[in-house]
């Protein structure tokens, strides 16, 4: 049991070794890492949820994230121009985006219907593809057969977009809404879990199925959350000056609701079919390719909210740069969750979160401590991001072939 146990977890182990390791030598306290932590985890929480539903449907690692990610940045774009401030602004962005995300979604869907059984690199390659016109539009096209006129986002000659945007009026409008200290944000997270774990006990009664099954992991969180109130509430911890953006992890935690609500409707049965086999699932009279189509603009939309996300709690946007890596740091964190190209939950897409994130925070100090040189830290971080992607594809290979191996000799 306990072998099977670590080779089934061997990925998640690794990494959570590797990131002990790191914060070990990196010695950054603990309060300033979660206070780092909160901030990443809000930033990019939404873009790793977003990759769930291609994988359940079969359709692997959603490359094509990025897609979703420009719709949020011509969208912020348009918000910066017209000058709308605060949470108008995010609601408008979000409202000019998801048009744009479906339009990409529903594009890159039928791509992937064409191209089966090499989804991944397709959506990667059709990213690629996908940005050239996008520089296109903003380098050439904005300034000339899009009139546009507005010092403040254009170039000095009138043509393109600069190279970065100030979204000073955007800056916080979603995570200033409402905030708590860490500590209190343990006691918010235990009474919820809590609650979900006793509605999960209640609704389950006279089920098959042991209710606790469902309930337990609920309490598991709640209690953890309880603990970790007791442990930091103190006025000299480091954790009460921690300010947790209560309403963009209360979107975050929709976001995965949203996804467990879809798992238990038809067509998140659907999802799961064409995933398993296609041919059964055509046979079961499911319209597979528009199914797929359905789960890859579902993640682009959900990719282009997570951007938006993003960018307001920078402050500022890399017109050219700043889609470019959200896919890969968001499919890296996945994996490190113990999520493979055909299985991922929100569980292991939030634990990776964590992981990765703590991981890319103190690979720099950990380098500088260790080698005497915090630029070798800096090009670790570049290293994580995809060093993580091989290292867990090739575990999870050689994990298939061993368990097909020791399934022969049985």
């Amino acid at each position: 049991m306990k072998r099977n146990f670590l080779f089934d977890n061997m990925v998640v182990l690794l990494f959570v070794a590797i990131t002990g390791i790191g914060i070990w030598f990196s010695g950054l306290s603990l309060g300033f890492v979660v206070m780092d932590l909160v901030t990443r985890i809000a930033r990019n929480g939404l873009m790793v949820v977003a990759l769930l539903i291609p994988v359940t449907a079969g359709m692997g690692l959603n490359f094509a994230v990025i897609l979703g990610a420009m719709a949020a940045q011509i969208a912020i774009i348009a918000v910066i121009h017209w000058q709308i401030a605060g949470i108008s602004g995010i609601l408008l962005a979000t409202l000019l985006s998801t048009p744009l995300a479906i339009l990409f979604g529903i594009f890159i869907g039928r791509l992937l219907n064409k191209t089966r059984g090499q989804e991944m690199i397709t959506s990667m390659i059709a990213g690629f593809f996908a940005d050239g016109l996008y520089m296109l539009l903003l380098m050439v096209i904005v300034g000339t057969l899009i009139p546009l006129r507005n010092p403040q986002i254009m170039l000095p000659h009138g043509i393109g977009i600069l190279n970065t945007v100030d979204l000073a009026i955007l800056r916080g409008a979603v995570d200033d809404l409402y905030r708590l200290s860490f500590p209190h944000f343990m006691v918010l997270v235990a009474v919820i879990f809590l609650s979900i774990g006793a509605w999960f006990q209640y609704s389950t009664r006279g089920s098959r199925q042991p209710s606790a099954k469902k309930a337990l992991p609920f309490f598991l969180i709640a209690g953890a959350a309880a603990i970790s109130f007791v442990l930091t509430r103190s006025p000299d911890s480091s954790f009460v000056i921690v300010s947790v953006p209560v309403v963009t992890f209360a979107i975050i935690g929709l976001a995965c609701a949203f996804l467990g609500f879809i798992a238990t409707t038809k067509l998140g049965q659907d999802f799961r079919t064409v995933g398993q086999d296609q041919h059964v699932a055509k046979i079961s009279g499911i319209d597979v390719d528009k199914t797929r189509i359905i789960a890859i603009t579902i993640s682009t939309v959900m990719a282009a909210w997570g951007q938006i996300l993003l960018l307001s709690n920078l402050g500022n946007l890399s017109t050219y740069g700043s889609h470019i890596s959200v896919g890969v740091f968001a499919i890296a964190a996945l994996l490190i969750g113990g999520a493979t190209v055909t299985k991922a939950t929100v569980g292991q897409a939030l634990t990776g979160l964590v992981l990765f994130h703590t991981l890319f925070l103190v690979s720099p100090m950990a380098g500088r401590n260790l080698l005497g040189d915090a630029q070798l830290g800096e090009f670790f971080r570049v290293f994580i991001a995809y060093g993580v992607i091989a290292v867990s594809l090739a575990m999870y290979a050689w994990k298939r072939a061993y368990a097909g191996k020791r399934q022969l000799r049985s």
